[in-house]
C-alpha cells in the first residue's frame, strides 16, 4: 500500500494515499480501534453533508466564504450524500464524546475531495482548507447535535412511520374481515366473556395507531437545531444572522421544517429531545411485543394449545420433530422490542451525562437512537408481509372452545343473580357437563329461557 504524509498541530501522520480523509481521521481510526470500522452511521454522514453544503451557501451569502469555495464544498457534499464516498468515513462510533473527529474526517474529505477536482495533488497545499473553510462557523459541538436531528428526524419519517402505517392498514383489514368471528375473550389466561376475534384485532390497530401519533408528534422536538451556537452556545466567530440563514437553507434542502434553536447553550449541552423521541419507539416496541405475545398464544398448537388463528407457515421450525411450524415472525419482533428497549435504558443514561456546556455522549445516543428507528422498520415491515397479512381463523377450533366455555354463564348474572349462575358454572365444571345441562337441572331456567339469554352474539 502506498502512503503520503500530512501534517496537523500535533505532527507528520502517514495516510494511504488513496484514501480522501486526513491526518485527525487518521489519528482517530488509530486511536480508537473499538468495534467494526466505519461504524458511525451512514445517516449522520448524509446529514453533515447537508450541514456542511448550506453553512458553505451561509457563509458565501454573508460574505465570509468565496463563492468558488462554497460551490466547490456544495458539489462534494452532494457526492458525499449520494453515497459516492462511502468508503472514506471509517471512524467508529466509540470515539470523542462530541463527535470532533467525525465532523473532521467530513471537513477533510471534503477538501482533499475538492483538490481532486481541481487537478492539484492531496499532498500539495489546499485550496480549500478543512477546518478554515469546511468547517468555518461551525463547530463539532453544534454540527454534531445538528446532524443527530437531521438523521434521527429523516430516519423516522422516512423508514419507521412508513412501515408501521402499513402495519397498521394491515391490522385493520384483519379486524374487519374477522368481525362476525365471535370468541371466547380471556383476562388473567383464564376464559372471560366472548368477543370477536375482530375486536381482538381491533386493540392491536389501535395500539400501533397511538404509538404513530406519539412518534410524529416527538419528533417535532427534532426541527430545532443547535447550528450557530459553535463551541459552547455564544455563537463565537460566526457572522451576524448566520444561525438563523443556516436553518433556513437547511429546512430548505431536506424538506424538514428545521429552525434555529432559540437556545443554543441547551442544545449543546443536553439531548433530552431523544428520550421524548426514544421513549415513542419505545412504546411501539412495548406493543408490538404484546401484538406478538397474543398472537403466538392464540396460533399455539396445532393440536394441544389455542389453535385459535393460523399463522403462515414460512419455514421448517425443527431439526428433529419433521412437519413442526412456529411463530418465527413473532419471535423476531420480540426479539427487536428487547434490543429497542435496551437502546432505551443507554439513551436514558447517555441523555443524563450532560456536564457543563457539554453532553459528550453522543455518538452512542444517535447510534441506538438510528437502530432502534431502523430496527423497527425492518421488523414491522417483515411481520407485516410475513405474518399479519396471512393470518387465518380457525374456525372449528373457535367455535368449539366458545361452545364449552363456563364464562358464558355471565349473561344469566342479570337474570337468576351472580349466586345461582355461579353454582351453574361450578356444577358444569366439577361435572364435566354443559351449562345448559346444569342451567336446567338446577330448575332456575328452561332450556328456552337458557337459549334466549346465553346467545353469545348479544354479548359482543
Amino acid at each position: 500500500m502506498k502512503y503520503r504524509i500530512e501534517k496537523d498541530t500535533l505532527g507528520e501522520v502517514k495516510i494511504p494515499s488513496e484514501k480522501l480523509w486526513g491526518a485527525q481521521t487518521e489519528r482517530s481510526r488509530k486511536n480508537f480501534k473499538i468495534g467494526p470500522e466505519g461504524s458511525m452511521p451512514l445517516e449522520i454522514i448524509y446529514a453533515y453533508s447537508t450541514i456542511k453544503k448550506c453553512a458553505a451557501k451561509t457563509n458565501n451569502y454573508l460574505g465570509v466564504l468565496s463563492k468558488e469555495k462554497s460551490d466547490l464544498i456544495s458539489k462534494v457534499c452532494d457526492e458525499i450524500s449520494s453515497g459516492l464516498h462511502d468508503e472514506h468515513f471509517p471512524l467508529v462510533i466509540w470515539q470523542t464524546g462530541s463527535g470532533t473527529q467525525t465532523n473532521m474526517n467530513i471537513n477533510e474529505v471534503i477538501s482533499n475531495r475538492i483538490q481532486q477536482l481541481i487537478g492539484k495533488k492531496l499532498d500539495e497545499e489546499r485550496f480549500v482548507n478543512s477546518n478554515d473553510d469546511v468547517n468555518k462557523s461551525q463547530s463539532s459541538n453544534d454540527t454534531f447535535p445538528t446532524a443527530m436531528n437531521i438523521a434521527a428526524y429523516q430516519t423516522v419519517k422516512h423508514k419507521t412511520i412508513p412501515a408501521l402505517k402499513i402495519l397498521l392498514k394491515s391490522l385493520q383489514k384483519k379486524s374487519d374481515e374477522f368481525k362476525n368471528i365471535i370468541k371466547i375473550g380471556r383476562t388473567h389466561m383464564m376464559d372471560a366473556t366472548p368477543i370477536t376475534l375482530g375486536q381482538e384485532f381491533s386493540a392491536f390497530a389501535k395500539q400501533i395507531e397511538k404509538g404513530i401519533n406519539s412518534i410524529e408528534n416527538s419528533i417535532k422536538l427534532f426541527s430545532e437545531i443547535a447550528l450557530g451556537g459553535t463551541a459552547v452556545g455564544t455563537g463565537l466567530n460566526t457572522p451576524k444572522g448566520y444561525a438563523k440563514k443556516v436553518a433556513e437553507l437547511i429546512s430548505k434542502e431536506t424538506g424538514f421544517p428545521i429552525t434555529s434553536s432559540t437556545n443554543k447553550f441547551e442544545a449543546l449541552s443536553s439531548h433530552d429531545s431523544f428520550i421524548d423521541a426514544h421513549s415513542s419507539l419505545k412504546r411501539i416496541a412495548i406493543s408490538l411485543n404484546k401484538i406478538s405475545n397474543d398472537l403466538r398464544l392464540l396460533s399455539s398448537g396445532p393440536r394441544a394449545g389455542f389453535s385459535e388463528i393460523i399463522l403462515p407457515a414460512n419455514e421448517p421450525g425443527s431439526s428433529i420433530m419433521p412437519g413442526k411450524i412456529n411463530p418465527t415472525q413473532c419471535e423476531a419482533v420480540s426479539m427487536v422490542s428487547s434490543k429497542v428497549m435496551g437502546n432505551d435504558t443507554t439513551i436514558s443514561f447517555s441523555a443524563a451525562q450532560g456536564h457543563l456546556q457539554l453532553n459528550v455522549f453522543k455518538p452512542v445516543i444517535i447510534e441506538s437512537f438510528l437502530n432502534s428507528a431502523k430496527l423497527l422498520a425492518d421488523s414491522v415491515e417483515s411481520f407485516t408481509n410475513n405474518c399479519i397479512s396471512g393470518i387465518k381463523p380457525n374456525l372449528k377450533s373457535i367455535e368449539n372452545k366458545l361452545k364449552s366455555s363456563l364464562m358464558l354463564v355471565t349473561a344469566l348474572n342479570t337474570k337468576i343473580g351472580y349466586y345461582k349462575s355461579a353454582e351453574i358454572a361450578n356444577n358444569a365444571f366439577n361435572n364435566n357437563t354443559t351449562l345448559k345441562e346444569e342451567a336446567i337441572k338446577s330448575g332456575y331456567l328452561t332450556s328456552e329461557e337458557y337459549e334466549k339469554f346465553v346467545d353469545p352474539k348479544k354479548m359482543v
